[in-house]
């Protein structure tokens, strides 16, 4: 019967990373080869964006309503659209709607996606084989930011990501299927995330997510993501500041 020898717990914030970053070893005592990638979290925005037309779009919409579709002219939209959020008839938004790709660990996609006016389609750990006899890349990490200035935090965490990845070879190469063997993934691994939202309800997810009660790693993703979608819409978002 194979075994293994993993590291527990407790040893991990002791044992050095040369100690963790050896390979499970079978019952032949191969080692696994290491390939772990870490990369930061990114976004990128799939929705091809005319933020005037959105705007006119959103008018169209809105001025009905209000019977005053024959006070639609060439610059009228950015006022119009103004008054609504001033308003609070931010309804009229959501008849336009964004795409996004997120790529972001676990953790974070937990918290997106629990956005419950949203539409998502997630890189899927049951169906994905990430060993590296399948996979060009094998597992990838995302760098957690607030552990770059603290060698030791740095080291205990990077040491868990390298074991984690031993023993999900391990345990492919065992016989589990990707779908078990995902049982030892942690929430770092990375993890793409496409989300359509409409536009009211990207409001809201910006107000929750950019705010300084936010999980510093969604900050991270959401404050850039808001800041463009800043320039790339006129109007719709400028009333929602970030206190860095």
């Amino acid at each position: 019967m194979m075994t293994l020898d993993p590291v527990s717990a407790s040893s991990a914030a002791v044992f050095p990373i040369s100690i963790l970053s050896r390979s499970a070893t079978a019952a032949n005592s191969a080692e696994l080869e290491v390939s772990m990638r870490i990369i930061k979290p990114n976004h990128e925005i799939l929705s091809p964006i005319d933020g005037e037309q959105i705007l006119k779009h959103i008018e169209l919409c809105g001025r009905v309503c209000y019977k005053s579709e024959d006070k639609i002219t060439e610059d009228s939209a950015r006022k119009f659209v103004a008054n609504l959020i001033k308003r609070g008839h931010e309804s009229v938004l959501e008849h336009a709607s964004i795409t996004v790709r997120f790529i972001c660990d676990r953790g974070v996609s937990h918290e997106i996606v629990r956005h419950r006016i949203a539409s998502y389609s997630q890189e899927s750990t049951r169906y994905c084989n990430y060993s590296l006899d399948k996979s060009e890349d094998g597992l990838v990490f995302i760098k957690p930011y607030f552990f770059e200035n603290d060698g030791f935090q740095w080291e205990a965490w990077y040491a868990a990501m390298s074991q984690a990845e031993h023993q999900y070879n391990y345990l492919i190469q065992a016989g589990a299927t990707p779908q078990e063997a995902r049982s030892v993934l942690p929430n770092s691994i990375k993890t793409e995330l496409i989300c359509s939202m409409n536009l009211r309800e990207w409001r809201h997810f910006f107000k929750l997510r950019t705010a300084k009660a936010a999980h510093p790693q969604m900050r991270e993703i959401a404050i850039p993501l808001l800041n463009e979608m800043k320039e790339k819409i006129p109007v719709v978002f400028d009333d929602i500041e970030v206190d860095e």
